[in-house]
């Protein structure tokens, strides 16, 4: 019985999907945006923009190819103790290409965040248990887009696409016969089928120049979500002492294994003063959408023992009773700032992120920071739930090298950026209308620290 006990238990532990975003949304995407709090929705024309805002590809100068790498650690806590949330961490990258279709500036672009541990993961966690909802997890599901942009007007880009979250769902099963005194003559097969699963969610933008101030940028991201679904049946005969038992277990579970809400972005990028912009970005949050994680499963047991043996079997679990989150909505403002430095050299064609046209040194060291307050959307949890939030305060600092036309085989430029981020979760008292129930009153806090580097090459 030992297999087909472990299989259920597992099977068991699976039935309760945790809720997540991807990585972008929460720790920012590529160096260069998570250094500037992620204010970009005016102001990113690489790779980052089929996050940011696809229509800024229309602002590439030239073929653009990036990868990098971050790592988050999170430092969570639950009365003093670590929470469990993992670090995380991955790789990042894309490319932008950009052209002309009957003489308008058109451009394509792809990016991803691939996670270096896995494609997916799920954590078995009832809500009653405290959890930090919103961050637990958060990179375990691949983000990729593709978009395309064009300016039909010298003023005005327009961007959209497709970005896609991935996940997985599978079947497990158990046959054959089980000797309950002699757990190595048993003779069990397993089959387990498991695919990778995904969901596509529009994403659409704007980008307008307003004068020699700069650019104003809108953006709308959809809403998705990932429906995870598991089906197990375990079917054999357990043999104790020569007694013959036909056993039957069967478990349906459904829930939702990632929830992303819809968002709307509006921002602006002032750039009147050469070298110097200031990068100021207001997202609305949908998160009154949010489904909760909380599994709706079901489990049977059957057994048909022989007349002269009594066998009691449990009742089939009930359901479980999923208490509605009632979360809400809330805006996030961002603040980026960027000064770039012309650190040495002739001046040379411009190229890169961000040109406008005219000359750039050879040289450039860009120097960026960045601040962001998203309150939380959490209510208090006085009752049996346990979603863990509090306000989430994120500084950021950055810097980077741009060589401009470093090589013949590179006319464009090379860039290395490097960024750092420091959230700060101050810490919340969370009161029970009944202390006695489960865990009683608790207090939660937590820092989060994200580093990571980014290359990018413009041809």
């Amino acid at each position: 019985m030992r297999r087909p006990a472990c299989a259920a238990a597992l099977l068991a532990a699976l039935a309760a999907g945790r809720a997540r975003a991807h990585a972008p949304d929460a720790y920012g995407f590529g160096s260069r945006g998570a250094s500037m709090g992620g204010a970009l929705a005016a102001d990113a024309t690489d790779f980052s923009a089929s996050y940011y805002n696809p229509a800024g590809l229309a602002g590439a100068t030239g073929l653009g190819l990036s990868i990098g790498y971050s790592h988050a650690s999170n430092g969570l806590r639950a009365n003093g103790r670590d929470s469990g949330a993992r670090d995380v961490h991955g790789l990042s990258g894309g490319l932008v290409a950009p052209g002309e279709v009957l003489g308008v500036p058109f451009a394509f672009g792809l990016a991803t965040f691939l996670p270096d541990d896995g494609l997916s993961r799920i954590k078995a966690i009832r809500q009653e248990t405290p959890r930090w909802e919103l961050y637990d997890d958060r990179l375990s599901i691949l983000f990729l887009a593709a978009n395309i942009a064009v300016r039909p007007f010298p003023f005005l880009e327009l961007g959209g696409g497709v970005a896609f979250l991935a996940s997985t769902r599978g079947r497990f099963s158990v046959t054959g016969r089980a000797d309950a005194l002699s757990p190595y003559d048993s003779a069990l097969r397993h089959e387990v089928d498991a695919d990778l699963t995904s969901i596509r969610y529009p994403q659409l933008g704007a980008r307008v120049r307003a004068g020699d101030l700069g650019f104003v940028g809108l953006v709308y991201r959809g809403e998705a979500k990932l429906p995870l679904s598991i089906d197990a049946r375990l079917q054999g005969v357990v043999d104790f002492a020569g007694i013959e038992v036909p056993l039957l277990y069967e478990l349906e579970s459904r829930t939702v294994d990632a929830f992303l809400p819809q968002q709307v972005v509006v921002g602006a990028s002032f750039q009147r003063i050469r070298g110097l912009r200031v990068n100021l970005d207001v997202t609305w949050v949908n998160w009154s959408a949010y489904e909760s994680p909380v599994a709706r499963a079901r489990a049977h047991l059957e057994a048909s023992p022989p007349p002269e043996v009594p066998l009691d079997l449990p009742d089939d679990p009930r359901p479980t009773s999923v208490v509605p989150l009632r979360f809400e909505d809330r805006l996030v403002p961002r603040l980026g700032v960027e000064y770039v430095i012309a650190a040495a050299g002739s001046p040379r064609e411009a190229a890169g992120q961000g040109a406008q046209g005219g000359a750039r040194p050879a040289i450039e060291i860009p120097i960026r920071a960045g601040y962001v307050y998203e309150r939380s959307p959490v209510p208090p949890q006085r009752g049996v739930t346990n979603y863990i939030d509090a306000d989430r305060h994120t500084l950021s600092l950055g810097a980077g090298v741009v060589l401009n036309r470093p090589l013949p085989e590179l006319p464009g430029s090379l860039r290395i950026d490097v960024h750092g981020q420091l959230s700060v979760l101050p810490e919340v008292v969370v009161e029970k209308d009944n202390p006695a129930d489960f865990v009683g009153d608790y207090r939660a806090d937590g820092t989060m620290v994200n580093l990571g580097a980014t290359v990018t090459a413009a041809f």
